[in-house]
């Protein structure tokens, strides 16, 4: 049969005969895994051959996860005695590798049961075993029938069971199995919509300086101000930015501090660079490009007319320049040129770029999600022409103290092993001392049209608030949008980032609400709680994690992880994008500007001799005086108002937006 043949390919190595060890001894079975039901894409075939041979993988529980937070916290809290006396990779890896102990019970139980040791192969971080067995071996190992399982709609076929077995002592060390009850691909979605930070541009674009005679007049409390400042509430220039959260002029440049921005799907064009030093930061000089750090066959830049440049990464690269130079920016940059544009349309995020950065990632076991998943990520070597021809880079590159990105997508556009695995690993950077930031998104409580539903929201009727991955996750700083408004200077209060930019834009808000997946974190309890005393809500809500959108009453859920933590201007931003000016929108703003700032504050650090901020929400919720707190607007979305800015943190600006000079005295005071 068919399957026999490809499984026989897909044999790593020929093994010895199965012959059990002398001293095998029958262990009690528990069921480990049983599938529900199967999905109605896949259709249950014939049962493999006997003979059939199948490369099975036992993904190894990693150890000590569920103090992950506590080990956090143990190192971020300020009020802590060991604040900033950060992990080493090594002691990460250490803490939540399998134990020794485990890894010798699996394999023993795999040798009593017939399968030699010299068929095993066991991963260096002992994330996981594999070894290749015959259909028979498999079916007695874990008590079950495998069988094939062809797709509906394609030639594909995948090969599982509908339940197996492990030894009850082994339960707790193996996280699950493959082949095994886990089948469907996550469906791909066909739409290039899926980043956190949508941006777009004002019509007319607004070019050059303005003055009275423009079509946007300088308010008249404008005219006080020196000239590079009268037009801030439609002309959001660095010089604006520095002047609205008290940043100064750069001058350290450590070697060790370099600012890191995360890109997929889209690349700078060094002309268009160039034309923003030239009009908005002459101080940063002609020609300055990030260090490149790219990733499985990415690549760096394109030409200014390129389909490729789309201002995603122009305006995140403008914006940290202008703010840090001297200090560098690493760009990282993740796939090759055939799965780059598939992943853009898709629902893959994050887990190439976090192979490069941690080696272990590519292959440790957590949340049923053992290494990349081939339904969602790419797969390397791609073999197809064009195609990176190497091996997936696995931790190939140290991480910068502060990582900014702009994408992200709906949380219910990933399974929950998938998300929380990734979480786990920006737990981990951040017991190392670096600085993960998000963007919040761009469509208030809803996430873009046509995600999940006709306007992006969930449930039957369109009501259900959407909220964003990986804002969610608890061991990320999550920022929003914030704005002033055209008749309003550097000098007034900040409001909602929220406008009407047409079409699916017509709703263009900070984004922000409560994770359906992620529980709400001890260090922003108290802070949540406080907003919903203050804030009268009348919409009804749920308190349930993973909930079943399509029979709960409520519109989202109490109990689940805010967001967003912080925000800053998300409005106005002149870019040049193919050699022509816009303005720009969107929380893609707020997240470089506030990784800057975080930036800025570790080269004071570094020079005093004291290591960068790490992970700062447990900093910023327990001292938010060094924020300026946001207490107009919402977040409208779902046929809603969303949720308004009110004193104190909330669900549509976070804590608030950055006061550099209070936040560069209290991170300086801490140890």
């Amino acid at each position: 049969m068919l399957v026999s043949q490809i499984l026989a390919v897909l044999a790593a190595a020929a093994f010895v005969g199965a012959v059990p060890a002398p001293h095998a001894t029958n262990r009690r079975h528990v069921l480990h895994e049983k599938r529900e039901r199967l999905s109605h894409d896949w259709v249950r075939g014939d049962r493999v051959e006997k003979s059939a041979m199948l490369p099975v993988r036992i993904g190894l529980t990693q150890n000590n996860l569920e103090k992950g937070y506590d080990f956090l916290m143990d190192v971020s809290n300020p009020s802590s005695t060991r604040y900033g006396q950060y992990w080493t990779a090594d002691e990460v890896h250490d803490m939540f590798a399998p134990s020794a102990q485990a890894v010798d019970q699996v394999r023993e139980w795999l040798h009593s049961s017939g399968i030699d040791p010299s068929r095993v192969v066991h991963s260096d971080n002992k994330g996981w075993i594999a070894f290749d067995a015959y259909a028979h071996e498999a079916e007695k190992l874990f008590m079950t029938e495998f069988y094939e399982h062809k797709h509906v709609a394609s030639e594909g076929m995948k090969i599982g069971c509908d339940k197996y077995h492990v030894p009850d002592h082994l339960q707790g060390h193996i996280d699950y199995i493959t082949p095994g009850i886990k089948l469907t691909p996550v469906v791909k979605k066909h739409k290039k919509t899926k980043r956190a930070s949508h941006l777009a541009h004002s019509k007319p674009s607004l070019e050059g300086v303005f003055s009275t005679e423009a079509k946007y007049s300088i308010p008249a409390k404008a005219l006080s101000l020196s000239s590079d400042l009268q037009g801030c509430g439609y002309n959001m220039t660095p010089t604006c930015i520095k002047a609205l959260y008290g940043i100064p002029d750069a001058t350290k440049a450590s070697k060790k501090n370099s600012l890191g921005l995360y890109e997929q799907g889209d690349y700078f064009a060094k002309s268009d660079l160039d034309l923003f030093y030239k009009d908005h930061a002459r101080w940063v000089p002609q020609g300055t490009y990030p260090i490149p750090a790219l990733i499985d066959g990415a690549n760096f830049s394109v030409p200014s007319d390129s389909s490729l440049n789309t201002g995603e990464s122009n305006i995140d690269i403008d914006l940290a320049y202008s703010l840090i130079y001297p200090q560098s920016v690493t760009l990282y940059q993740v796939d090759d040129q055939l799965y780059e544009p598939e992943e853009v349309a898709t629902t893959n995020l994050f887990n190439t770029f976090l192979d490069a950065l941690d080696g272990s990632y590519c292959t440790y076991s957590a949340y049923g999600e053992t290494g990349n998943n081939p339904s969602i990520d790419p797969v390397y070597p791609d073999n197809r022409e064009g195609g990176y021809k190497g091996k997936l880079q696995c931790g190939i590159y140290k991480p910068t103290n502060v990582i900014s990105a702009s994408y992200g997508q709906a949380e219910a556009d990933l399974p929950v092993s998938y998300t929380k695995r990734q979480c786990n690993e920006f737990m981990k950077l951040g017991l190392q001392g670096h600085s993960i930031l998000f963007a919040s998104g761009d469509y208030g409580v809803a996430s873009f049209a046509g995600d999940g539903s006709a306007n992006g929201c969930l449930g039957p009727d369109q009501k259900i608030f959407n909220p964003q991955y990986p804002s969610n996750c608890p061991y990320v700083t999550s920022v929003g949008g914030t704005m002033i408004y055209p008749d309003q200077t550097v000098n007034d209060e900040e409001s909602v980032m929220h406008v009407n930019l047409g079409g699916t834009a017509s709703n263009f808000s900070s984004a922000g609400g409560f994770s359906n997946y992620f529980p709400q974190p001890g260090y922003q309890k108290k802070s949540v709680k406080k907003y919903f005393e203050k804030a009268g809500l009348d919409y009804p809500f749920y308190e349930e994690l993973q909930v079943d959108v399509n029979s709960t009453s409520g519109l989202y859920n109490r109990i689940g992880g805010a967001y967003p933590d912080v925000s800053a201007n998300g409005a106005r931003f002149p870019a040049y994008t193919g050699g022509v000016k816009h303005h720009y929108y969107g929380a893609s703003l707020a997240s470089p500007l506030f990784a800057s700032v975080l930036n800025l504050i570790n080269e004071e650090r570094l020079a005093k001799g004291k290591g960068p901020v790490g992970f700062v929400n447990p900093v910023l919720y327990a001292h938010p005086e060094v924020l300026n707190d946001i207490t107009n607007g919402t977040n409208a979305g779902c046929g809603t108002y969303g949720f308004s800015a009110i004193e104190g943190w909330d669900p549509a600006t976070g804590l608030g937006t950055p006061n550099y000079p209070k936040m560069k005295e209290f991170f300086l005071s801490l140890p």
